[in-house]
């Protein structure tokens, strides 16, 4: 499953790119014309996309996911268990953003970075990087269970770099190869330092509407961890200010060290949760 994946969404790197003879372009003073509109979301679904908030632009993004699907009504398909993540997003210049967040599961708060290091070019440089640094802090650890925890056992950091491609009108695609650190983790033999790798990708099906898809390739989890790679499926919708990201995954947590680290459900057993992504611009 895994090396099936990690093709379909491989293989469209080395396929050829289209002139997009719709899309709007960039132009700077040597006449450079920049892919526009790689990504529609912040996110693909559960990893960062490409997209960055405009200069002074100020975005509010509410993310929700439902409990599991696999209780059944015994909790209304997942309505009594639902977590929510907001997150307020700032776009300090066109390519620097900076935002806080505050999720439920496991009472996160995070500050993060993401930032432009090269646009993709119209018969040019073939991609578009961006960086992502965040910080978080899980409060939700408790002093009964574990009485020697300290403030900096509640702290995590991540590291990413976003490498993507516009192939065509239609599809765009990632690789997120990531680092992440918590200070403390649930399983003695799991390494604090870890080591992931996104793959995602968006095909677009109409003027509003695309299908998104990503998953998380985790190296170096403990053998015995109870842990799952995330995978995530989705579509977005475009209307007007906002984006609005409908999605299944088994991935409850939307931090990237929750998501990445700390996955219980699994798509074979059906254990997966509904959620989505709104995101409004002010």
């Amino acid at each position: 499953m895994k090396r099936v994946l990690l093709v379909f969404f491989l293989i469209p790197f080395f396929s050829l790119s289209q002139e997009d003879l719709l899309a709007e372009i960039d132009n700077d003073s040597t006449g450079i014309q920049y892919e526009s509109a790689t990504f529609k979301g912040l996110k693909i679904v559960n990893f960062e996309s490409t997209k960055l908030v405009a200069n002074n632009e100020f975005t509010l993004v509410v993310s929700h996911r439902f409990g599991s699907l696999k209780n059944g009504v015994d909790t209304f398909f997942g309505l009594d268990d639902a977590v929510t993540r907001i997150n307020f997003i700032f776009g300090i210049t066109d390519g620097l953003n900076i935002s806080v967040s505050r999720s439920s599961f496991m009472k996160i708060y995070e500050g993060s970075l993401k930032y432009r290091l090269f646009k993709q070019e119209k018969n040019g440089f073939p991609f578009t990087i961006v960086g992502y640094n965040s910080m978080l802090i899980n409060t939700a650890l408790p002093k009964t269970n574990y009485p020697l925890i300290e403030f900096k056992h509640r702290v995590g950091y991540t590291s990413q770099i976003l490498i993507a491609r516009k192939l065509n009108t239609s599809l765009s695609v990632e690789l997120a190869p990531t680092v992440f650190h918590d200070n403390f983790v649930v399983l003695d033999e799991q390494d604090n330092t870890q080591y992931a790798l996104g793959i995602g990708g968006r095909y677009k099906l109409s003027k509003r509407w695309s299908l998104n898809a990503d998953y998380g390739w985790h190296f170096n989890r403990a053998d015995n961890s109870p842990f799952k790679n995330p995978l995530s499926i989705g579509v977005d919708l475009e209307t007007g200010g906002h984006v609005f990201q409908m999605h299944f995954t088994n991935a409850q947590g939307m931090n990237t060290n929750t998501f990445l680290g700390q996955t219980s459900g699994d798509w074979g057993d059906g254990d997966i949760y509904f959620g989505f992504n709104l995101s409004r611009r002010f």
